[in-house]
């Protein structure tokens, strides 16, 4: 009588068992169905193109109903934690965007992340201030020459990157986005225990070292042989900031056709004429070169020479600079 008992209350246990398995599979099941009907299209064959607008200060939850209201998408829940998921609540920007029924829901958050009156641009590591300033004029109407002062002002600190930027920004907005993004890249490099120099001194060897090598092996050489002049008390002798003191609107990096200082002698940026680092960085330097610089290798190179691709070459002495221009065919 006991085992019957028993026999009975495990298939009792064994049912309930099952019947948690079932349910389970079936709300796992279901929430998998809700989801995949969530992202999909809300309506796959209508391509027709809606203008959806995102207000300032917008959060994810209202743009999702609102998306939900014009037929944009299934789901407004469903968009809302996919949105969450993916971590691009805080990219979606306010402005004007081209939408249709047949995008799914993860097209439709992407396309939200660039606005259609936001202006994309890149600027690329090495670029001088006026370099900067003619790629802000080809891509705002709101531009004004009075932007060019305040850029060649920051000099150094315009980090290189890919930014958008609403078409109206004023160029305190735009200064204060790339200096900001400087600010986060060097905090992440910096590290007092590798480098002596203050960041100011660390811009500007920088900004030499991302004209002086082309290639990003000649970064942590370069940055030794200005350091190593530095402490030696010796005239850096750097074509970069004598092209920088002379470059032009028509031309702001030329080619130098008489070396040695000679171009444009009285200028502070003239390194040949003038001892130590030039009064300001002669360009905005990417992360790579400023790494360079803080991590800086310890060499006993005083020299080097730029052979026809464009490769350095690293000497101690000066003889062997002059048989290696000898070498590579390099005029002194």
């Amino acid at each position: 009588m006991h085992n019957f008992a028993e026999r009975r209350r495990h298939k009792k246990s064994m049912k309930k068992f099952f019947f948690l398995i079932v349910l389970l599979v079936l709300i796992i099941g279901g929430i998998g169905a809700w989801w995949i009907n969530g992202i999909s299209p809300a309506d796959p064959s209508n391509q027709k193109v809606l203008t959806f607008q995102v207000s300032q200060g917008e959060g994810v939850r209202q743009i999702a109903n609102s998306l939900k209201a014009k037929g944009l998408i299934k789901d407004a829940v469903v968009f809302y934690f996919l949105v969450k998921q993916q971590g691009v609540g805080g990219k979606i920007q306010a402005g004007e965007f081209q939408l249709s029924p047949s995008m799914s829901a993860s097209d439709v958050a992407s396309v939200l992340q660039v606005a259609t009156d936001d202006v994309r641009i890149t600027i690329p590591e090495g670029k001088r201030a006026e370099e900067i300033a003619e790629t802000l004029k080809e891509h705002f109407p709101s531009y004004q020459s009075s932007w060019d002062s305040k850029l060649i002002a920051n000099e150094g600190y315009l980090f290189p990157d890919t930014y958008s930027f609403h078409k109206d920004s004023t160029i305190d907005v735009i200064i204060s986005t790339m200096r900001g993004n400087f600010d986060k890249k060097y905090a992440s490099i910096n590290d007092s225990k590798k480098s002596n120099l203050s960041q100011s001194q660390i811009v500007i060897i920088a900004s030499i070292v991302e004209r002086e090598a082309r290639f990003p092996e000649d970064r942590p050489l370069v940055a030794s042989v200005i350091l190593n002049r530095l402490t030696a008390g010796m005239p850096l002798q750097v074509d970069a900031t004598e092209q920088y003191a002379i470059g032009t609107p028509s031309n702001w990096w030329p080619v130098l056709t008489d070396t040695g200082g000679n171009t444009a002698p009285n200028s502070s940026y003239n390194t040949y004429t003038h001892p130590g680092l030039p009064p300001a960085p002669i360009s905005n330097p990417g992360l790579e070169s400023l790494k360079a610089v803080i991590e800086a290798p310890q060499t006993n190179y005083l020299f080097y020479v730029s052979d026809k691709s464009g490769h350095n070459h690293y000497e101690v002495t000066y003889q062997q600079q002059l048989q290696d221009q000898q070498k590579y065919g390099i005029g002194d």
